[in-house]
């Protein structure tokens, strides 16, 4: 390597201090996670793997903890009507939802870690009031419900162990504020992981079921039992909204903020989010199998009613033991989805409205971050005392309604992450743009058959197949004309990217560097990789607002005109049901 190369190497390897996009002051500093800490101007370097394992066991939970708060009240139930009435007929579902987990949630964490600031605040900083209002209107929406069905989740499960709904709703809001009041990142982190071991209780109740691998090998296949109707389809877009829900994208960039992880510790936040999903799949499987072979020949196959009657029927059917862990099961994940939904609302209404909204601040500091959070879990512990037949559609509904708006969310998420001025050369590459884009397709797709097939509900399978295909094969050709689009720029865009880690240099300069040899192409990447580990976005306030062209001004209404007629489609859909 040449002495004038060194030099630049050295350059880029000299991080220039900028102001940064960070709201509140308690995002800047250590990483504190409930292993331990790591100093906020540690090199990264870790030459053992031991040093790497305490790094990634410091690093975790902001991952870890949105996908096992995934397999929520709603999720639990979800898996178990889905097992209950179609066995392990719809497993290809989940298998088909691990890759838009993986790639939804990496995006959400780069965003996270490069700008410093949350979700919520992303988007009205780049897409105006407007757009920031719907974005989070929907979320404050889904997450006041979702929070409802973590109660009812709670009452169903302490009431099959015995004790009263009067006594176990407040009891448990008095709980999950208590989790989170304590003015300690760490502290909060440690209990929560304490409730994700809980979770370990999968095994032994999946072992007592005796599932059998032809049976459920068979459910990795797609196939729509029954038939493609608006039934099934309801369900697999629940199962959608479920998996993937809004709220994680809110959750997860703003506990990375929390957690003060910057981007020389991405690597170990994939690593986190690979476990959690590790974990949300197990744990989804698991409770799928439990009521496809729990009930399998039994009256109650085909019947599904509520979480608190499959408990029940697993104890009446398969033994007590059984019945006893799915409850224990159900209590675990309405505690840990109600604790990360509620601080995914107080997260987005501190960052709307710049308030201070970190774990790190004691109650006394930060009022409006704590009383939010207290005032969600009062109204939604309210309304969980509504008659039976209300909740049941709250329950039914908001996992579909979830599944439905997730479209909106992912369209504004890789907006963002293709804003260059924002994350700089962390933005998505052409491969990541097609994968969230097919992602996005597949769910506007999934959300139109089932607008179809609730307007008409003769509507052969046939027919409906035959659109999903028309679809598909729409979606692949306009996919070919963007992707052919971004590749002209994929190479310049890198070699800006480089040209900045140069300090300034130009493209063409950089260009002629490479062509005169005086960088080797591991020295090329050495430098670009130096680069973004130090970059962080500056101030949302000195960057210039994306141009928002007519085009794209038109299908963000388009989207979010069908999206609006879509999940009322939804709730007709699920009034008639409660009425049937």
């Amino acid at each position: 390597m040449t002495s004038s190369s060194t030099e630049l190497r050295r350059d880029a390897d000299a991080a220039v201090a900028v102001e940064t996009a960070a709201l509140d002051s308690a995002h800047v500093g250590d990483i504190v996670g409930a292993f331990g800490r790591i100093a906020r101007h540690d090199n990264g370097i870790r030459r053992s793997r031991w040093q790497r394992l305490r790094t990634l066991m410091v690093i975790s939970g902001p991952g870890l903890i949105v996908m096992v708060g995934d397999n929520d009240a709603g999720g639990v139930a979800t898996y178990a009507q889905a097992g209950q009435n179609y066995g392990m007929g719809l497993l290809w579902t989940l298998v088909l939802l691990i890759p838009v987990l993986y790639v939804n949630q990496e995006m959400v964490l780069r965003l996270g870690a490069v700008t410093g600031v949350g979700h919520a605040r992303l988007i009205f900083e780049r897409f105006g009031k407007f757009w920031g209002a719907f974005s989070v209107g929907d979320l404050l929406l889904l997450n006041a419900l979702t929070i409802v069905t973590e109660f009812i989740g709670v009452a169903l499960a302490l009431g099959f162990l015995g004790c009263p709904k009067a006594v176990a709703i407040p009891a448990a809001a008095v709980l999950l504020f208590a989790v989170v009041a304590g003015g300690s990142f760490r502290r909060w982190e440690r209990l929560m992981f304490v409730l994700i071991a809980v979770n370990v209780v999968i095994i032994p109740m999946a072992l007592m079921v005796h599932p059998t691998l032809d049976v459920t090998a068979r459910g990795l296949v797609p196939q729509f039992p029954g038939g493609m109707d608006s039934t099934v389809l309801l369900l697999i877009v629940a199962i959608v909204g479920t998996t993937v829900a809004p709220w994680q994208l809110f959750f997860q960039q703003s506990n990375v903020v929390d957690k003060r992880i910057t981007p020389r510790w991405i690597h170990y936040g994939r690593a986190d989010l690979i476990l959690g999903i590790v974990v949300v799949m197990a744990g989804a499987v698991t409770l799928m199998a439990a009521t496809a072979f729990g009930f399998a020949g039994t009256k109650h196959f085909g019947h599904f009613t509520d979480a608190g009657a499959v408990a029940s029927g697993l104890s009446h059917h398969v033994g007590g033991t059984v019945g006893v862990l799915f409850a224990i099961v159900l209590l675990d994940a309405s505690l840990i989805g109600a604790n990360a939904i509620g601080l995914s609302t107080t997260y987005a209404i501190g960052d709307t409205l710049g308030k201070r909204h970190s774990l790190h601040w004691k109650i006394s500091e930060a009022p409006l971050f704590y009383g939010g959070y207290a005032a969600i879990l009062a109204i939604s512990a309210a309304v969980a005392f509504s008659p039976d037949h209300i909740l049941g559609l709250i329950t039914q509904g908001v996992q579909a309604l979830a599944g439905v708006l997730l479209p909106s969310a992912t369209v504004f998420l890789v907006l963002l992450c293709n804003d260059r001025p924002v994350l700089g050369p962390w933005v998505n590459s052409v491969r990541q743009n097609i994968f969230a884009w097919t992602t996005v397709w597949s769910l506007v797709l999934l959300s139109l058959a089932l607008t179809a097939s609730t307007l008409f509900p003769g509507l052969p399978t046939a027919v409906l197949k035959a659109g999903l295909l028309v679809g598909a094969v729409a979606g692949v050709f306009g996919g070919a004309a963007v992707i052919a689009l971004a590749r002209r720029f994929a190479d310049r865009c890198a070699a800006e990217s480089v040209a900045s880690a140069f300090g300034g240099l130009s493209t063409d300069e950089v260009e002629e560097l490479d062509d005169i040899g005086a960088l080797t192409r591991a020295e090329r990447k050495a430098v670009h990789r130096q680069y973004r580990a130090n970059w962080r976005t500056p101030a949302l306030t000195t960057l210039p607002r994306p141009v928002m062209s007519p085009a794209r001004r038109a299908g963000l209404f388009t989207l979010r005109a069908y999206l609006v007629v879509a999940a009322a489609l939804v709730v007709v859909k699920i009034a008639e049901a409660g009425l049937g």
